[in-house]
Protein backbone atom coordinates (compact mmCIF):
# COMPACT_ATOMS: atom_id res chain seq x y z
CA UNK A 1 0.00 0.00 0.00
CA UNK A 2 3.18 1.80 0.69
CA UNK A 3 3.85 1.80 -2.94
CA UNK A 4 0.67 2.77 -4.03
CA UNK A 5 0.19 5.96 -1.82
CA UNK A 6 3.79 7.18 -3.36
CA UNK A 7 2.61 6.52 -6.86
CA UNK A 8 -0.96 8.50 -5.69
CA UNK A 9 1.30 10.88 -4.44
CA UNK A 10 3.36 11.79 -7.44
CA UNK A 11 0.22 11.67 -9.43
CA UNK A 12 -1.98 14.02 -7.38
CA UNK A 13 1.31 16.60 -7.44
CA UNK A 14 1.42 16.18 -11.01
CA UNK A 15 -2.01 16.99 -11.45
CA UNK A 16 -2.24 20.13 -9.06
CA UNK A 17 0.65 21.99 -11.42
CA UNK A 18 -1.00 21.07 -14.68
CA UNK A 19 -4.04 22.65 -13.46
CA UNK A 20 -2.11 25.77 -11.69
CA UNK A 21 -0.72 25.93 -15.37
CA UNK A 22 -4.04 25.92 -17.11
CA UNK A 23 -5.07 28.65 -14.92
CA UNK A 24 -2.14 30.67 -15.18
CA UNK A 25 -2.07 30.17 -18.88
CA UNK A 26 -6.20 31.08 -19.30
CA UNK A 27 -5.57 34.22 -17.35
CA UNK A 28 -2.70 35.27 -19.92
CA UNK A 29 -4.70 34.50 -22.94
CA UNK A 30 -8.18 36.89 -21.36
CA UNK A 31 -5.26 39.36 -20.97
CA UNK A 32 -4.41 39.44 -24.29
CA UNK A 33 -7.72 40.54 -25.90
CA UNK A 34 -8.59 42.95 -22.98
CA UNK A 35 -7.38 46.40 -22.80
CA UNK A 36 -4.84 47.72 -22.40
CA UNK A 37 -2.54 46.73 -24.34
CA UNK A 38 1.57 47.30 -23.20
CA UNK A 39 2.47 47.70 -26.96
CA UNK A 40 5.72 49.08 -26.11
CA UNK A 41 6.53 45.83 -23.95
CA UNK A 42 5.44 44.05 -26.99
CA UNK A 43 7.97 46.05 -28.88
CA UNK A 44 10.73 45.50 -26.37
CA UNK A 45 10.06 41.63 -26.20
CA UNK A 46 10.06 41.00 -29.96
CA UNK A 47 13.75 42.41 -29.92
CA UNK A 48 14.72 40.47 -27.20
CA UNK A 49 13.10 37.09 -28.46
CA UNK A 50 13.78 38.14 -32.40
CA UNK A 51 16.71 39.95 -33.18
CA UNK A 52 19.18 39.06 -29.78
CA UNK A 53 18.40 35.49 -31.18
CA UNK A 54 19.53 35.76 -34.32
CA UNK A 55 22.88 34.99 -33.83
CA UNK A 56 22.37 31.64 -32.16
CA UNK A 57 20.01 30.55 -34.21
CA UNK A 58 21.46 31.23 -37.34
CA UNK A 59 24.78 29.30 -36.11
CA UNK A 60 23.04 26.35 -35.23
CA UNK A 61 20.93 26.50 -38.50
CA UNK A 62 23.93 26.58 -40.93
CA UNK A 63 25.89 23.89 -39.16
CA UNK A 64 22.74 21.83 -39.11
CA UNK A 65 22.41 22.08 -42.42
CA UNK A 66 25.91 21.69 -43.51
CA UNK A 67 26.55 18.44 -41.13
CA UNK A 68 23.06 16.87 -42.64
CA UNK A 69 24.62 17.43 -45.78
CA UNK A 70 27.30 15.68 -45.09
CA UNK A 71 25.78 12.74 -43.18
CA UNK A 72 23.26 12.24 -46.13
CA UNK A 73 25.66 11.59 -48.44
CA UNK A 74 27.41 9.52 -46.39
CA UNK A 75 24.24 7.53 -46.00
CA UNK A 76 22.92 7.61 -49.99
CA UNK A 77 26.43 6.93 -51.64
CA UNK A 78 26.20 3.40 -49.99
CA UNK A 79 22.86 2.69 -52.31
CA UNK A 80 23.70 5.36 -55.07
CA UNK A 81 21.03 7.67 -53.94
CA UNK A 82 23.45 10.84 -53.70
CA UNK A 83 20.81 12.81 -55.75
CA UNK A 84 18.24 12.93 -52.76
CA UNK A 85 20.75 14.65 -50.44
CA UNK A 86 19.54 17.93 -51.26
CA UNK A 87 15.62 16.50 -51.24
CA UNK A 88 16.46 15.27 -47.34
CA UNK A 89 17.78 18.49 -46.33
CA UNK A 90 15.22 20.93 -47.14
CA UNK A 91 12.84 18.91 -45.93
CA UNK A 92 14.26 18.11 -42.68
CA UNK A 93 14.74 21.73 -42.14
CA UNK A 94 12.10 22.90 -42.97
CA UNK A 95 9.45 20.15 -41.18
CA UNK A 96 11.47 19.16 -37.96
CA UNK A 97 15.02 21.24 -37.52
CA UNK A 98 14.13 24.24 -38.46
CA UNK A 99 11.56 24.72 -35.67
CA UNK A 100 12.80 22.39 -33.10
CA UNK A 101 16.58 23.78 -32.92
CA UNK A 102 15.49 26.66 -33.10
CA UNK A 103 12.81 26.69 -30.15
CA UNK A 104 15.18 24.62 -28.23
CA UNK A 105 17.74 27.72 -28.72
CA UNK A 106 15.49 30.49 -27.66
CA UNK A 107 14.27 28.24 -24.70
CA UNK A 108 18.00 28.20 -23.29
CA UNK A 109 18.29 31.66 -24.41
CA UNK A 110 14.95 33.90 -23.75
CA UNK A 111 13.77 31.00 -21.40
CA UNK A 112 15.75 31.51 -18.69
CA UNK A 113 15.88 35.04 -19.31
CA UNK A 114 12.45 35.56 -18.42
CA UNK A 115 12.08 32.89 -15.50
CA UNK A 116 15.49 34.89 -14.08
CA UNK A 117 13.59 38.37 -14.62
CA UNK A 118 9.89 37.44 -13.20
CA UNK A 119 11.52 35.18 -10.07
CA UNK A 120 13.42 38.26 -9.39
CA UNK A 121 10.76 40.74 -9.27
CA UNK A 122 8.87 38.26 -7.50
CA UNK A 123 11.58 37.77 -4.76
CA UNK A 124 12.25 41.58 -4.23
CA UNK A 125 8.14 42.36 -3.93
CA UNK A 126 8.19 44.18 -7.85
CA UNK A 127 4.78 42.03 -8.42
CA UNK A 128 3.14 42.85 -5.80
CA UNK A 129 3.89 46.16 -6.06
CA UNK A 130 2.20 46.34 -10.09
CA UNK A 131 -1.00 44.93 -8.36
CA UNK A 132 -0.79 47.84 -5.35
CA UNK A 133 -0.36 50.09 -8.40
CA UNK A 134 -3.70 48.64 -9.96
CA UNK A 135 -1.56 46.97 -12.41
CA UNK A 136 -2.50 44.06 -13.87
CA UNK A 137 0.89 41.40 -13.73
CA UNK A 138 -0.72 39.11 -16.02
CA UNK A 139 -0.85 41.94 -18.27
CA UNK A 140 1.73 43.62 -17.78
CA UNK A 141 4.05 41.25 -17.88
CA UNK A 142 2.78 37.89 -18.86
CA UNK A 143 1.02 38.93 -22.33
CA UNK A 144 3.88 40.90 -23.81
CA UNK A 145 5.73 38.02 -23.67
CA UNK A 146 2.95 35.08 -25.17
CA UNK A 147 2.61 37.72 -27.91
CA UNK A 148 5.80 38.25 -28.90
CA UNK A 149 6.80 34.72 -28.36
CA UNK A 150 3.92 33.85 -30.92
CA UNK A 151 5.09 36.32 -33.15
CA UNK A 152 8.44 36.14 -33.41
CA UNK A 153 9.47 32.65 -33.25
CA UNK A 154 8.37 31.99 -37.02
CA UNK A 155 10.23 34.56 -38.22
CA UNK A 156 13.01 33.51 -36.67
CA UNK A 157 12.56 29.43 -38.22
CA UNK A 158 11.89 31.14 -41.71
CA UNK A 159 15.45 32.72 -41.16
CA UNK A 160 16.74 29.16 -39.82
CA UNK A 161 15.33 27.60 -42.94
CA UNK A 162 16.82 30.12 -45.24
CA UNK A 163 20.13 29.69 -43.47
CA UNK A 164 20.09 25.99 -43.06
CA UNK A 165 19.52 25.41 -46.64
CA UNK A 166 22.07 27.67 -47.40
CA UNK A 167 24.15 25.20 -45.36
CA UNK A 168 23.44 22.50 -47.03
CA UNK A 169 23.88 24.07 -50.24
CA UNK A 170 27.44 25.20 -49.30
CA UNK A 171 28.84 21.91 -48.38
CA UNK A 172 26.75 20.13 -51.38
CA UNK A 173 28.17 21.68 -53.99
CA UNK A 174 31.99 23.27 -52.39
CA UNK A 175 32.71 20.05 -50.86
CA UNK A 176 30.85 16.99 -52.45
CA UNK A 177 30.90 18.01 -55.93
CA UNK A 178 26.97 18.69 -56.78
CA UNK A 179 26.52 21.41 -59.33
CA UNK A 180 24.58 24.17 -58.08
CA UNK A 181 21.77 24.65 -60.92
CA UNK A 182 21.15 20.86 -60.05
CA UNK A 183 21.42 20.97 -56.50
CA UNK A 184 18.87 24.17 -56.44
CA UNK A 185 16.36 22.48 -58.50
CA UNK A 186 16.66 19.25 -56.42
CA UNK A 187 16.17 21.45 -53.42
CA UNK A 188 13.20 22.79 -54.88
CA UNK A 189 11.23 20.23 -56.56
CA UNK A 190 9.90 17.88 -53.68
CA UNK A 191 8.92 20.61 -51.52
CA UNK A 192 5.48 21.61 -50.96
CA UNK A 193 3.99 24.60 -49.43
CA UNK A 194 2.66 22.47 -46.13
CA UNK A 195 6.25 21.59 -45.28
CA UNK A 196 6.92 25.14 -44.46
CA UNK A 197 3.31 25.67 -43.20
CA UNK A 198 3.57 22.80 -40.94
CA UNK A 199 7.28 24.20 -39.38
CA UNK A 200 5.68 27.82 -39.19
CA UNK A 201 2.60 26.33 -36.77
CA UNK A 202 5.04 24.39 -34.81
CA UNK A 203 7.62 27.85 -34.21
CA UNK A 204 4.39 29.64 -32.97
CA UNK A 205 3.16 26.69 -30.78
CA UNK A 206 6.86 26.60 -29.02
CA UNK A 207 6.99 30.50 -29.03
CA UNK A 208 4.19 30.28 -26.80
CA UNK A 209 5.12 27.62 -24.89
CA UNK A 210 8.93 28.99 -24.17
CA UNK A 211 6.83 31.97 -23.25
CA UNK A 212 4.56 30.23 -21.11
CA UNK A 213 7.03 28.26 -18.94
CA UNK A 214 9.18 31.36 -18.48
CA UNK A 215 6.83 33.53 -17.04
CA UNK A 216 4.95 30.50 -15.19
CA UNK A 217 8.28 29.38 -13.24
CA UNK A 218 9.96 33.24 -12.59
CA UNK A 219 6.08 33.93 -11.54
CA UNK A 220 5.61 30.96 -9.29
CA UNK A 221 9.34 31.30 -8.06
CA UNK A 222 10.17 30.56 -4.19
CA UNK A 223 12.27 33.53 -1.96
CA UNK A 224 15.63 33.30 -2.42
CA UNK A 225 18.51 33.23 -4.74
CA UNK A 226 18.29 29.60 -4.76
CA UNK A 227 14.49 29.89 -5.79
CA UNK A 228 15.19 31.98 -8.83
CA UNK A 229 17.75 29.35 -9.70
CA UNK A 230 15.70 26.42 -9.47
CA UNK A 231 12.73 28.28 -11.81
CA UNK A 232 15.07 29.17 -14.07
CA UNK A 233 16.42 25.66 -14.64
CA UNK A 234 12.69 24.40 -14.63
CA UNK A 235 11.57 26.79 -17.00
CA UNK A 236 14.40 25.49 -19.78
CA UNK A 237 13.81 22.13 -19.02
CA UNK A 238 9.63 21.94 -18.98
CA UNK A 239 9.92 24.16 -22.51
CA UNK A 240 12.34 21.43 -23.94
CA UNK A 241 10.60 18.48 -22.83
CA UNK A 242 6.99 20.30 -23.86
CA UNK A 243 8.93 21.55 -27.81
CA UNK A 244 9.77 17.88 -28.09
CA UNK A 245 6.52 16.40 -27.22
CA UNK A 246 4.69 18.99 -29.23
CA UNK A 247 6.42 18.30 -32.23
CA UNK A 248 5.24 14.44 -32.41
CA UNK A 249 2.03 15.62 -31.55
CA UNK A 250 1.96 18.42 -34.35
CA UNK A 251 3.57 16.00 -37.12
CA UNK A 252 1.28 13.40 -36.28
CA UNK A 253 -1.98 16.07 -36.91
CA UNK A 254 0.08 17.10 -40.36
CA UNK A 255 1.67 14.19 -41.75
CA UNK A 256 -0.12 10.86 -39.60
CA UNK A 257 -1.50 8.39 -41.60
Amino acid sequence: MNFLAAIGRVVLVFLAHVGRLSIFAGSAIVGLFTPPLYWRHIGKQMIEIGFYSLPVVGLTAIFTGAVLALQSYTGFSRFAAESSVATVVVLSITRELGPVLAGLMVAGRVGASMAAEIGTMRVTEQVDALTTLSTNPMKYLVAPRLVAGVIMLPCLVVIADIIGIMGGYLVGVHKLGFGSAIYIKNTFHYLETMDVVSGLVKAAIFGFIIALMGCYNGYNSQRGAQGVGAATTNAVVTSSIMILLFNYVITEMFFGK
